[in-house]
């Protein structure tokens, strides 16, 4: 009865072989497995290792160590010739021994190359399990470890070994450098923990399923891979839920997250909103979609009496609801002791129709309730974080930088400015570079000595000691409360020692906050089509940054300042509209047009007047490193810091 079956099988086999061959064909494409020897130059071989026996993922089984008899089997390794064949008979032979009780228990043979398998012996074993769908085949295995390169794909493999000497797991496929680790610290995993075999089994258990499931609700045009998927799913749940939940739960879970997963296959795209949205309420907003009135939660993490932070945003929430007259509904959750998840959760069974969580940190616990309150807008004040459920929000203070680094240029005395920026994070560089083109464009011989708060010193001092006596330092965040002598905004050392305030940005988030609100109260608050996420980063045309000058700034300077300021709001004036070189000498505009927004959010270098660096992650002070790990313009290539328990 088995050498029937076995017959039966390799016609089912030989159907789905020559359809997968008409199929490539069509499609303009090679219609037989891949050749390992045909695509690998052995002399870019760094070396061979010997992994020994191992369970091969079945769909990591690409193609054969040489060409051999390759036109025997189709690309998905199913026969082409028919049953009367050598060929033919010998694999019915196989198929009968592996539905007896003898098996197939001879492992292959074969080589791994960039985590994908070809086989040297065994093409017909292989055959023959994968026309039952067996999720694994035992082999024998090789290693062949390419030279190292800049490449993006072997640089994205040497992190893979490292995985896999961990782990000794095969069949997690990453795209993007950074997610192997990401994953052992997602699974509160040491990044030097040795798994063990206990581990291996149910994590093997647990990512069976989550990939059985994914590929039930994934849709067919959808490319990302379920590794990748998976650490989608880990910034929310356990990987403990994935046993526990039921496979309805499992599949309705994956399915709230399917936005974030498609935007891995858009590269995490941001969309910059550069200004409010003015459109005026639609009549089917008038009908179905306005509120009367919108209950507004703001998320602080500290108290708005003792904090200049939090007090900024407790200002603009006082200006929007006076502003909107009682049609806004406006609740301040405190949550200092990092409670943040909580008080969301408070603010939702409030009755919430949208959140302002106005500090970076609060981002994980924007995202987990934006997935379980769909109908909750929610916003974080931070920028360029790609999480589609959640928008960000912040100001282009670059704009008031430029003036006050004209105004700095026109005011010293010994062509050196001092400026001490906060944190290597986006909107940072762009600050610097702007204060360096407007103290250009009145001191051309000027340049800009850079220093850092986060890292050990006292700029001030240094400066003071090298004969600097302009300086721009830190914002105040108070709108209408500026603070300089206390070391805010750019000023000027008099001979006398006193400080002399020049200029500084402010903020007004009440413009922000009433206009995002409006949007809600009009009906006109739009999803973006292609599931990226938006970060709003509005400038001085919105009134969302502005600058405040000082009474003592000379007339002349006062009115250049003024004339910037009207030219900047109006569109007239725009700061990296200019030839622009960098520190090493590289042109980064011709001066023909701007920089787009995006070219300017992500700026990783300094213009040619600084005398500066972007400090490295190592050299922080130990308080600046969470949040440079979230807004960080290197964060990307951070190793991820283990902040969880272990999960397997």
């Amino acid at each position: 009865m088995n050498r029937t079956e076995a017959a039966n099988q390799f016609e089912y086999a030989l159907k789905a072989g020559k359809k997968y061959y008409r199929d490539a064909i069509l499609r303009g494409q090679y219609p037989f497995p891949t050749v390992l020897d045909e695509i690998v130059d052995e002399n870019r071989i760094a070396s061979r290792v010997s992994i020994g026996l191992t369970d091969i993922p079945s769909d990591y089984i690409k193609g054969t160590k040489t060409a051999g008899r390759t036109s025997a089997l189709a690309g998905n390794f199913m026969p082409l010739l028919d049953a009367d064949t050598e060929f033919g008979t010998k694999w019915i032979s196989l198929c009968e021994a592996h539905l007896g009780s003898q098996g197939i228990h001879d492992p292959i043979l074969c080589y791994e190359y960039m985590g994908r398998f070809y086989v040297q012996e065994g093409n017909k074993r292989v055959s023959v399990l994968l026309s039952f769908d067996a999720p694994t085949v035992p082999g024998i295995v090789t290693r062949l470890i390419p030279e190292y390169s800049s490449d993006h794909e072997v640089m994205v493999y040497y992190e893979f070994l490292h995985f896999y000497e961990l782990t000794g797991l095969y069949g997690i496929t990453m795209k993007h450098r950074g997610e192997y680790a990401r994953l052992l610290a997602e699974l509160g995993m040491d990044d030097d923990h040795v798994w063990t075999e206990d581990e291996r089994r149910r994590f093997r258990s647990g990512y069976t399923r989550f990939k059985r499931i994914f590929y039930q609700v994934k849709p067919a045009n959808l490319m990302t891979a379920t590794a990748e998927a998976l650490l989608v799913w880990l910034r929310v749940f356990r990987f403990s839920d994935i046993r526990e939940f039921t496979d309805e739960q499992l599949a309705a879970e994956l399915r709230t997250l399917m936005p974030d997963i498609r935007a891995i296959d858009e590269g995490e795209s941001v969309e910059l909103s550069t200004g409010p949205d003015e459109k005026q309420q639609s009549l089917l907003g008038k009908l179905f979609g306005g509120k009367a009135t919108v209950k507004a939660a703001f998320i602080y993490p500290t108290d708005p009496v003792s904090s200049p932070w939090s007090r900024a945003h407790e200002q603009g929430r006082l200006y929007a609801g006076e502003k909107l007259e009682g049609r806004a509904e406006t609740r301040v959750y405190t949550c200092s002791d990092g409670g943040y998840l909580t008080s969301m959760e408070q603010a939702a069974d409030d009755g919430a129709d949208i959140i302002f969580a106005t500090t970076p940190p609060m981002i994980d616990a924007c995202r987990n309730i934006a997935l379980t309150h769909k109908n909750i807008k929610v916003l974080n004040c931070a920028l360029s974080q790609s999480y589609t459920g959640v928008r960000t929000y912040y100001a282009r203070a670059y704009e008031s930088k430029f003036i006050t680094g004209a105004i700095a240029g026109a005011m010293t005395e010994n062509d050196t400015v001092g400026y001490i920026a906060d944190y290597p994070i986006f909107g940072t560089i762009a600050s610097v570079n702007a204060f360096a083109l407007g103290l250009r464009a009145t001191n051309p011989r000027a340049r800009v000595a850079l220093r850092w708060t986060c890292l050990p010193g006292e700029p001030s001092a240094e400066f003071l000691s090298s004969g600097i006596r302009v300086i721009s330092n830190r914002d105040t965040l108070d709108s209408g409360k500026p603070g300089w002598a206390e070391g805010r905004g750019t000023y000027m050392y008099l001979d006398d020692g006193t400080v002399q305030p020049l200029a500084i940005p402010t903020w007004n988030w009440g413009r922000f906050y009433e206009k995002t609100i409006k949007l809600l109260l009009h009906g006109t608050w739009e999803e973006p089509q292609d599931g990226h996420s938006v970060s709003y980063w509005w400038g001085m045309d919105s009134g969302v940054i502005d600058i405040s000058l000082d009474d003592s700034l000379p007339d002349g300077v006062r009115s250049l300042a003024m004339a910037l300021r009207s030219g900047i709001i109006s569109g007239q004036i725009e700061p990296f509209r200019t030839r622009i070189v960098d520190d090493h000498s590289i042109l980064r505009n011709d001066g023909s047009s701007s920089l787009d927004m995006d070219s300017i959010l992500n700026m990783d270098w300094f213009c040619q007047n600084v005398d500066g660096r972007i400090p490295s992650f190592d050299e922080l002070l130990p308080m600046s490193r969470d949040l440079v790990r979230v807004l960080g313009i290197y964060r990307s290539s951070l190793p991820p810091e283990k902040d969880k328990e272990e999960q397997i």
